[in-house]
């Protein structure tokens, strides 16, 4: 997909989420998390500006997936809570007994930023192989070329209805 139809696989995946932050009282939380997500959800498209690195190789994998899962966790960890504050993410899973911090935050966004992608370019038919270097086994649903002005629009359409939704009901 493109740009647009990312963002709105994101944002529709996101929305779940972000009605859960809200309804606990942590929109600091829920707005920072978006804005990650949203800027990180283009990153498996680099590697059309990486020489000698195929398109929906490497950063189209469960392997991305978890390395910049880990990077923006520990980011999220190492360099910003210390700064600015945990943005109460101590509280966001809600769980007694349970702490988490924003290290975990940060990568279960991250995570999902890369795995709202892979969904989106799932549907071409280019498709992704999902376990490379381990396998060479690819997934592609086939339901719309990459390109496809009118789907782009839609899955926009689709994740902004569903993060509205998700404001809206927690206010």
């Amino acid at each position: 997909m493109f740009k647009l139809g990312h963002y709105g696989v994101a944002l529709g995946l996101y929305a779940p989420l972000l009605a859960w932050l809200l309804g606990r009282g942590l929109p600091a939380l829920a707005l920072g998390g978006g804005a990650v997500l949203l800027w990180l959800a283009m990153l498996p498209d680099v590697d059309t500006r990486l020489p000698g690195v195929s398109h929906r190789g490497p950063t189209h994998t469960v392997l991305f997936v978890l390395a910049v899962g880990i990077v923006v966790g520990l980011v999220a960890d190492l360099l910003i809570a210390p700064t600015v504050g945990e943005f109460g993410a101590r509280a966001w899973v809600g769980v007694p007994g349970f702490e988490t911090g924003l290290g975990e935050f940060g990568f279960l966004i991250g995570t999902l930023a890369i795995v709202s992608h892979l969904l989106a370019d799932v549907i071409t038919p280019m498709g992704i192989r999902p376990f490379w270097p381990v396998s060479g086994w690819s997934i592609s649903l086939d339901i719309t070329p990459a390109r496809n002005t009118v789907a782009n629009y839609v899955l926009l359409a689709a994740g902004s209805f569903l993060a509205a939704s998700a404001v809206l009901t927690s206010i």
